[in-house]
């Protein structure tokens, strides 16, 4: 026998939870495999927080001790963002494709992806989003192993951002803004190659975290 640690995930999930990953896993999938370019009418996007101090990764942030030292700790840091500001956030949104995605603003054929936090399946959002007839591509609840800006982008964002600190909302800004134009176009492109095979690994896996997701923490 071999000693190991508890693996972290978002959820002990129900056999409901499960179930229901899988339908949409298998949904989405069907609609990616039927129409070749469905994955660029999709509109994802999430909020996170760059804060002036982000603490290092556990292994970062590795040190030596003697045995009679305390032990280093670093606290989570932890906000939320509510409909009010996200409805602001879409309204940004929507001018932001009308100006650089003009064909699909005229067509209106594309779909806008987001998590089922409290703010975004709030009664003002989606009247918001019915109001202006925007489709949704359904996800999964504790699903951040298919949400594209969970296990890919925020992680490539905030990684050279670690263990800096930063004086001013300003400074913040712009290394978050150098960080994030760092990221190649080709990059983002291979990130939806990488949704499309996790939604395969989800349905191999019945719906159950499958084996290399690593959900932020």
């Amino acid at each position: 026998m071999t000693r190991v640690c508890a693996k972290f995930i978002p959820k002990l999930l129900s056999d409901q939870q499960k179930n229901l990953r899988l339908e949409i896993a298998q949904d989405n999938l069907e609609m990616i495999n039927s129409d070749e370019n469905f994955l660029k009418k999709i509109i994802t996007g999430d909020e996170t927080w760059v804060y002036g101090y982000d603490p290092e990764t556990k292994q970062q942030s590795s040190q030596w001790k003697f045995p009679s030292e305390p032990w280093p700790k670093n606290a989570r840091q932890s906000q939320t963002i509510n409909k009010e500001y996200y409805v602001e956030v879409l309204k940004r949104l929507r001018n932001a494709i009308r100006r650089k995605r003009p064909q699909l603003w005229e067509s209106g054929d594309w779909l806008l992806h987001h998590d089922n936090a409290p703010a975004h399946t709030s009664n003002l959002v989606q009247q918001y989003l019915s109001k202006h007839s925007i489709a949704q591509l359904r996800q999964p609840p504790y699903s951040p192993d298919i949400a594209p800006c969970d296990f890919w982008l925020f992680p490539r964002l905030k990684m050279p951002l670690k263990g800096h600190r930063f004086d001013n909302k300003q400074t913040v800004e712009t290394n978050a803004t150098n960080a994030l134009k760092a990221i190649s176009k080709t990059d983002f492109q291979e990130c939806f190659n990488k949704w499309k095979h996790r939604y395969k690994q989800l349905v191999q896996s019945n719906g159950d975290y499958f084996e290399g997701c690593h959900p932020p923490g």
